[in-house]
């Protein structure tokens, strides 16, 4: 026996044939269940009367309209990969590799991609040297942005992760230069050796592949880590479309998607654009006016699809009071004049810093009356700001 159920089968042989925005091939699954819709899908069996009135209610439901013959047409071009189909052979590869394939059928699906409807997954290829769950929505961010990061932007990728990490959250980015695979190192930098899951790459091509090559021994640090997961089989290459449909799944996974750095069009926004649709939080990191990398952050700021974050605190309030036991709020030292009346901070200016100033000296520099001073240094007294001098006079109370 391989070990494999046929709905992981039946998913993988899917996985090659269909694309990510075949509507009607993930139309097709949610009508017939993967078995049946990947024998339809290769001929082995037609698609009866039911089958075919359920998958135009799938399809309607979800607004797409299909032709009375979609169906036909689609197989006919799905038939062009038949040849390339080899479902057990691919599960074999991801075994090699150490890893698995995760299907809705699993008990470690993530939850969370339901979000996608039609758009969800058929499988996610799973390599990782430390089997364990993806965490769920709320305990996982992803941090993405520019390929062609500057310093400030890949200081603030580290700090972000370094942060979110430390909080308990898994950071989810896709494994490219710049900003990406600053977050991802940051990530595993100070990950504890316990801890199961610091980070996530999302690929765009086959989890047997590491791409961008420059990028292999930051890749083969996550595999044995953290994990690598892919929507498309083993040998896939990336391609300008897998990249943007895998920015989906990124942003799924996670509660919060923020923008480190992005150029007015990028990426990193298509990622950010997903989030919102799904009903993620998105936050988006400040930068210089002058800089086109950050041109991208400012619009999603501008346009209000996103929250002004800072540091990794901002961040976890985004992604809910539940993502983490305590989420410590950043010491706040008050000024001295917080909470005082307008006479009290004319008599707190009045103050000398070392020698004392008699009452009627105090009168005069602050315009109060004497019964005024003193009552006001009573108040500033009890508030630890004034204190008597020497010879009976007044002073600013050293901090």
């Amino acid at each position: 026996m391989n070990g494999w159920t046929e709905e992981q089968i039946s998913r993988a042989g899917l996985a090659r044939l269909f694309e990510a925005s075949d509507n009607v091939g993930f139309g097709l699954v949610a009508a017939a269940g993967p078995v049946e819709a990947y024998r339809i899908a290769t001929g082995v069996s037609s698609a009866g009367p039911s089958v075919q009135r359920a998958l135009f209610d799938v399809l309607e439901s979800h607004g797409h309209q299909m032709r009375r013959d979609a169906l036909t047409e689609a197989i006919t071009r799905w038939s062009a990969r038949w040849d390339t189909l080899a479902p057990l052979r691919d599960l074999d590869t991801v075994r090699r590799f150490g890893g698995t394939l995760l299907t809705p059928e699993s008990d470690w699906w993530p939850a969370a991609l339901a979000d996608l409807q039609l758009n969800e997954p058929l499988c996610l290829w799973v390599r990782g040297e430390n089997p364990v769950p993806i965490p769920p929505q709320n305990r996982v961010v992803s941090v993405v942005g520019s390929r062609d990061s500057t310093n400030y932007g890949e200081h603030m990728a580290a700090a972000l992760a370094s942060g979110l990490v430390g909080r308990g959250f898994t950071v989810v980015s896709g494994g490219a230069f710049g900003i990406d695979a600053c977050a991802h190192r940051a990530a595993l930098k100070v990950a504890a050796e316990d801890n199961p899951l610091p980070t996530l790459a999302v690929l765009a091509c086959g989890i047997d592949r590491y791409y961008p090559a420059g990028n292999e021994g930051l890749l083969r640090n996550i595999a044995q880590r953290g994990q690598l997961i892919s929507e498309v089989p083993p040998g896939s290459s990336a391609s300008r479309y897998r990249f943007l449909q895998r920015n989906r799944l990124i942003a799924a996974l996670s509660a919060v998607t923020v923008v480190v750095e992005a150029r007015w069009r990028s990426g990193a926004l298509n990622t950010a654009h997903h989030a919102a649709g799904i009903g993620r939080s998105v936050g988006a990191v400040p930068g210089s006016v002058q800089s086109p990398n950050s041109a991208g952050c400012h619009r999603l700021l501008r346009d209000g699809s996103a929250v002004c974050v800072t540091d990794a605190a901002e961040v976890a309030e985004l992604a809910g009071p539940l993502a983490v036991e305590a989420v410590q709020e950043r010491a706040v030292v008050p000024a001295l004049h917080d909470g005082l009346t307008v006479e009290d901070l004319l008599l707190l200016d009045a103050l000398p810093v070392r020698a004392s100033s008699t009452v009627d000296k105090l009168a005069s520099v602050a315009g109060l009356s004497i019964a005024g001073v003193l009552a006001g240094l009573g108040r500033l007294e009890t508030d630890g700001l004034a204190q008597r001098g020497d010879g009976g006079g007044w002073r600013k109370r050293p901090r």
